[in-house]
C-alpha cells in the first residue's frame, strides 16, 4: 500500500504563547533589565549563602590590622576595630534583603487587601480607605519611624530583660530581633499606601468588565470574584511596583540605619556602615565607598529591572 500523503492544507498547531512567556521574551531583549536581573540574582545568592563563604566572621576583630587599606587578605580593607569590611558588606546584604522582602511582602499584602476592597465595594469602604491612605502618606516617613522606635523599643527591651532574669533563656538577650520587628513594622506602615492606590485603580477598571458581570450573574460571592478574577488581573502592574519597591525598601532601611533608628550595631547594615564610614572618609575612604557602592548598585539594578518589567508586561506603553 502506498502511503497516504498529508494534505497541503494541514498545518501543525503551535502551542499558544502565554502572557508570561511573551513577557519573558520581551524582557530578555532589554539589556538593562537583564543586567538588573543578574545583579539582583547575585545579591539574592549573596544574601542567602554569602555569610558562609566569607573568609572572616563579620564580628571578628584584629586590633593589629585596624583601618587597613584594601588588599588580597582584606578585599575592602578593615574598619577601626579591625573587622573585615568585605565580610560585613556581605552580611549587610542579608540584612538589606531580609528587610526589603519582608517589608514589601507585608506592605503589598495590606495594600492589595485594602485596595481591592476599596475598588470593588466602593463607598463607604472606598472613602474610608482612601482617607486612611491620604493620612498615612501625609505623615513624614522619618517622623513615623522615630515615634514608633522611641515609644516601643524601650518597653520591649525592658520586657525581654525581665523575661531573661526569670527564665535565663539567652534568646531574650538577643535584642536584634527588637530592631528587626520595629523596622519591619514601621516600614510596612509607611509603604502600603502606593500599593493600595495602584490596586484600587486596577480594580475600578476591572469590576465593570463582562466576565465580572457574568460571575455575579452566576451567583458567585463577592469575595470569590475578588480572589479568582479581580486580583489575578490586577497583578501585572503590581509586580512592576513590587520590583521597584524592593529597591526602595533597601534604601529606606539604609537611610533609617544611617540616622540611628534602624538596625543598630553590631549587626552589619549598609546604612550604619555608611554612617560609620562618613565620619572618617577623608582618612579612610574605603570604609564609606564599599557599602555606598553596593547600595547604589542594588538600587540601580532594581530600577532597571522594574523598568524592564513595565515594558514587558505593558507592551502598549513601551516604545
Amino acid at each position: 500500500m502506498s502511503a497516504i500523503p498529508l494534505s497541503t492544507t494541514q498545518t501543525i498547531e503551535e502551542p499558544p504563547v502565554s502572557l508570561w512567556r511573551d513577557a519573558w521574551h520581551r524582557l530578555k531583549r532589554n539589556k538593562l533589565a537583564v543586567f538588573g536581573l543578574i545583579v539582583v540574582l547575585i545579591l539574592a545568592f549573596t544574601a542567602i549563602f554569602g555569610p558562609y563563604l566569607t573568609p572572616y566572621d563579620f564580628l571578628s576583630q584584629d586590633l593589629n590590622a585596624r583601618n587597613a587599606l584594601p588588599s588580597m587578605s582584606h578585599l575592602f580593607g578593615t574598619d577601626d576595630l579591625g573587622r573585615d569590611v568585605f565580610s560585613r558588606v556581605v552580611f549587610g546584604t542579608r540584612t538589606a534583603f531580609l528587610v526589603a522582602v519582608i517589608v514589601t511582602f507585608f506592605a503589598v499584602l495590606i495594600g492589595l487587601t485594602l485596595g481591592a476592597v476599596a475598588g470593588f465595594f466602593g463607598n463607604p469602604f472606598d472613602r474610608a480607605i482612601m482617607w486612611l491612605t491620604d493620612v498615612t502618606m501625609s505623615v513624614p516617613n522619618l517622623l513615623l519611624v522615630v515615634v514608633i522606635n522611641a515609644s516601643l523599643k524601650s518597653p520591649i527591651t525592658r520586657w525581654m530583660e525581665a523575661r531573661y532574669l526569670e527564665t535565663l533563656n539567652p534568646f531574650y538577650r538577643q535584642t536584634i530581633w527588637v530592631d528587626f520587628i520595629l523596622v519591619f513594622g514601621s516600614m510596612a506602615l509607611i509603604s502600603w499606601p502606593p500599593y493600595a492606590r495602584l490596586v484600587r485603580a486596577q480594580v475600578l477598571s476591572i469590576r465593570s468588565r463582562p466576565y465580572i458581570t457574568a460571575a455575579q450573574a452566576l451567583g458567585l460571592s463577592n469575595w470569590v470574584i475578588i480572589k479568582r478574577y479581580v486580583v489575578p488581573n490586577a497583578l501585572g502592574p503590581l509586580i512592576v511596583s513590587v520590583s521597584a519597591g524592593l529597591g526602595t525598601a533597601m534604601v529606606l532601611e539604609s537611610a533609617f540605619s544611617f540616622l540611628g533608628v534602624g538596625v543598630n550595631p553590631p549587626t552589619p547594615s549598609w546604612g550604619n556602615m555608611i554612617s560609620d564610614g562618613l565620619r572618617v572618609w577623608q582618612h579612610y575612604p574605603h570604609l564609606l565607598a564599599a557599602p555606598a557602592a553596593v547600595l547604589g548598585l542594588a538600587s540601580v539594578a532594581f530600577s532597571f529591572l522594574g523598568d524592564g518589567l513595565n515594558d514587558a508586561l505593558n507592551p502598549r506603553g513601551s516604545k
